[in-house]
């Protein structure tokens, strides 16, 4: 006589039914453009874009709020967690689930659907009655979709799109360990530039000391990695005078305006092992320009929070 097998709940369930804090300040963002599609076209297939945004946004934002709940985090943006817990050495691990969660979905809200893009073309072409064979609709060039102001304030800082594509790609393919690469402006001088930013790094002014724009894989530790922190904890974290300065000496304040995502968890799935290269091209082809010039001109933060 077969007897029924005793279920046995998993340690992960057993988690869900006895946390007491069900209730989720934090949520997955959703992506417009990709709401019906759950790929990127061009980039992402359903798998990869599974990997890269549903699997690994749910699983830092149920971290999130973990960690959060109950604490004054709990109702901050990911953006305002990773400014306060930067200048805190004990909430590394809260800083890095917050910074990660706004870089990647910074990263994902400045790519466009292409898919989109096509059948929207389609649509706008006028019948040619005369032709035997319909005509397909081709898609413009990333470079020929850029808006022309900002085209042209591109090509003043970068000579020309070419070379800001090479730079993307020579900067990001450089980079042994996982993190992003950054397009970013000089807040006082307006200049645009590439900025990297390793792991869970932040290119913002408040996380500075946590920027890291030096790949430490490769990087000289003469003086250990130790020193360089305390020296960070009592300049870069602010304790001068027992105020809070949220600028380093000497450092910049930068906007971000573009990022690629160079964790191997983005493109592995699509490009395999020898593929961030491909990957990082075919990601310089589904770049929404007209996002990247909404928040070069018209200082739109807030979509990121």
């Amino acid at each position: 006589m077969l007897r029924p097998r005793l279920r046995i709940p998993q340690a992960g369930a057993l988690l869900r039914w006895t946390t007491p804090f069900a209730r989720s300040l934090h949520n997955v963002p959703v992506l417009d453009q990709f709401r019906q599609d759950k790929e990127v076209p061009g980039l992402l297939s359903p798998a990869g874009y599974s990997t890269a945004w549903a699997e690994y946004m749910q699983h830092v934002i149920s971290k999130l709020n973990i960690m959060t709940a109950g604490t004054e985090y709990e109702e901050q943006s990911a953006l305002a967690i990773l400014k306060s817990a930067a200048r805190d050495p004990s909430q590394a691990a809260l800083f890095n689930y917050a910074s990660m969660s706004h870089n990647n979905h910074f990263f994902f809200s400045q790519l466009v659907n292409l898919q989109k893009l096509y059948e929207q073309k389609a649509q706008a072409r006028p019948a040619n009655p005369a032709s035997a064979e319909p005509q397909e609709p081709q898609l413009d060039a990333s470079e020929d979709r850029i808006p022309p102001k900002l085209k042209k304030e591109l090509e003043t800082n970068f000579s020309s799109i070419e070379t800001l594509r090479r730079e993307f790609l020579t900067t990001a393919m450089g980079m042994f360990g996982p993190g992003f690469v950054w397009l970013v402006r000089n807040a006082n001088t307006q200049d645009l530039r590439i900025l990297t930013t390793y792991l869970a790094g932040s290119p913002y002014t408040a996380a500075h000391w946590r920027r890291q724009g030096v790949d430490l894989n490769t990087a000289s530790a003469n003086r250990g990695t130790m020193n360089s922190f305390l020296d960070r904890v009592q300049t870069g974290a602010g304790n001068s005078g027992g105020r809070f300065n949220p600028q380093a000496p000497g450092g910049t304040d930068v906007i971000p305006l573009l990022c690629v995502n160079t964790w191997e968890h983005v493109w592995l799935t699509d490009y395999g092992i020898a593929g961030k290269g491909e990957y990082i091209q075919q990601w310089w082809d589904t770049i929404d320009w007209d996002k990247v010039e909404s928040l070069a001109f018209n200082n739109r933060r807030d979509e990121f929070k």
